[in-house]
């Protein structure tokens, strides 16, 4: 019988660790730690995440600013935005939601963030930081990933891991950890472009869905005993819920789940670890600032 890996819980335990490190801070005379996002345009479920990270924030004791701007700002005007937050003592660390407008070029806009605010991980420094493995702030999905694994205490040494994508935020910064001293994975990194992936995939001791396509994995492409962890989170039309859709993850879980050992929901698996991969990153980043 496989077990479910609940992420809300997981989630829960660290956020009381934060808290309590948060009111140490604070008891010692410091300023809350502060995480700032900026959002722009009015994409649904950016609004609903947004919306979460400053409740997680209220949470732990942390403060939270939301700065929101209009689709149709400048390049130039969010560039400014980002160097206020840049320069500004009393944010600690911030967001840029994604994605962005067609017109505003996220790669030029993430290298604009301060790497020693960058919260969600994806400034190049601290990627190649985490690449040689040294202390940097680490994307929050593949980061939440690694902390499911651990407090699972699902074994990663000498394992076959395979990772479905190769994106900059999930699937290539994840493999570099899986492969790191330490943890000690065989990773391989498959995407639309392999041929022959249920192959790949039915070897994996660890598969990972990372691509934002819903039920994309079958129960042919994993082996028994299999540790699925569903990263997809697209929104597909549903006509009982309220809001009139619900978040499909990328494995087809009614049938996969009875061939694994452990396996990931969507939604209350990898979602809620993201989020307090945040609220981490930002706690590292206001201890950081207190040191100087």
């Amino acid at each position: 019988m496989y077990k479910i890996i609940d992420g809300k819980n997981v989630a829960a335990e660290i956020k009381q660790e934060i808290a309590s490190e948060a009111l140490k801070i604070k008891q010692a005379g410091g300023k809350a730690p502060h995480l700032a996002a900026i959002l722009v345009g009015n994409d649904g479920a950016s609004e609903t995440y947004v919306a979460y990270k400053v409740k997680d924030c209220q949470e732990v004791g942390f403060d939270s600013t939301l700065l929101k701007y209009d689709a149709d700002i400048t390049e130039n005007f969010l560039l400014e935005k980002i160097s206020e937050q840049n320069s500004n003592p009393y944010i600690d660390a911030f967001i840029i939601q994604l994605p962005l407008p067609k017109h505003i070029n996220e790669h030029k806009i993430i290298e604009a963030i301060d790497p020693e605010k960058d919260a969600d991980g994806f400034h190049p420094v601290n990627l190649g930081r985490m690449m040689i493995g040294l202390p940097c702030f680490l994307p929050a999905t593949p980061s939440g990933i690694m902390d499911l694994l651990k407090r699972y205490d699902i074994q990663t040494a000498g394992k076959n891991c395979v990772v479905v994508g190769r994106s900059n935020i999930v699937g290539r910064p994840l493999s570099v950890l899986l492969s790191q001293k330490g943890v000690d994975a065989t990773v391989t990194v498959t995407h639309s472009r392999t041929k022959n992936m249920s192959d790949i995939t039915r070897e994996a001791d660890i598969l990972i869905a990372a691509l934002g396509s819903p039920g994309f994995v079958k129960a042919d492409m994993v082996k028994e005993g299999a540790v699925v962890i569903d990263v997809g989170t697209t929104r597909v039309p549903a006509s009982h819920t309220k809001s009139g859709y619900r978040l499909a993850g990328d494995v087809d879980f009614e049938n996969v789940a009875p061939k694994c050992s452990y396996i990931t929901p969507v939604p209350g698996g990898v979602g809620p670890m993201t989020r307090v991969a945040l609220l981490k990153n930002t706690l590292l980043a206001a201890k950081k600032s207190i040191g100087k």
